[in-house]
């Protein structure tokens, strides 16, 4: 069960380098693109980048709206998420074609993608020079969600291995993060 995960932790949904789908809505109009390019910036207010191409529809979309999703898929979704990668918006319903759930966001207009791990619900942050010039994205967090059973207590769990999140190696190639290590720090 999705669960809402406390803003300065939101951070620690994508601290481990995951490819993300980023979600976009405007009007009638909706598309979802792979991105292997994301990352946090800061805990409070919680922020993120991201590089979505100037070709993507669903670039238009996040200009048009101001706002994005940015979900963590799993390893069971590995189809779902190379074949929005590798197609358009602008020629295909990618929800119809690969029959992705939604369900509405609380805060934005874009949609959360169901089976996903977790979700970044986020505003843009204008900065025109970085979003024509290196296709760079910062928006604020301003509301975070994760599947209960894959992040409690401000971490993230041991997973089996269709649960776990999916790494880009490029070519249509990933790998997932293996099981848990913990540190511990030496005593002082």
């Amino acid at each position: 069960m999705r669960h809402p995960v406390p803003l300065p932790q939101a951070s620690r949904l994508l601290n481990h380098g995951p490819t993300a789908l980023v979600a976009s809505a405007h009007g009638a109009q909706r598309d979802v693109m792979a991105a292997a390019w994301n990352m946090p910036l800061d805990f409070s207010p919680p922020k993120v980048a991201v590089v979505i191409d100037k070709n993507t529809f669903t670039r238009g979309l996040v200009e048009a709206s101001g706002t994005f999703v940015l979900a963590v898929p799993c390893a069971a979704q590995i189809d779902m998420v190379v074949g929005v990668g590798n197609s358009s918006g602008r020629e295909l319903d990618k929800y119809a074609h690969w029959q992705i759930g939604t369900e509405p966001a609380t805060l934005v207009t874009a949609p959360l993608i169901q089976g996903c791990l977790a979700w970044l619900e986020c505003r843009i942050y204008p900065e025109p020079h970085n979003q024509q010039t290196y296709d760079l994205f910062l928006a604020e967090v301003v509301a975070a969600w994760a599947e209960d059973w894959a992040f409690k207590e401000g971490r993230w769990q041991d997973l089996p291995e269709p649960q776990r999140a999916l790494h880009h190696l490029g070519g249509g190639n990933f790998f997932t993060s293996g099981g848990l290590l913990q540190g511990r720090p030496k005593p002082a």
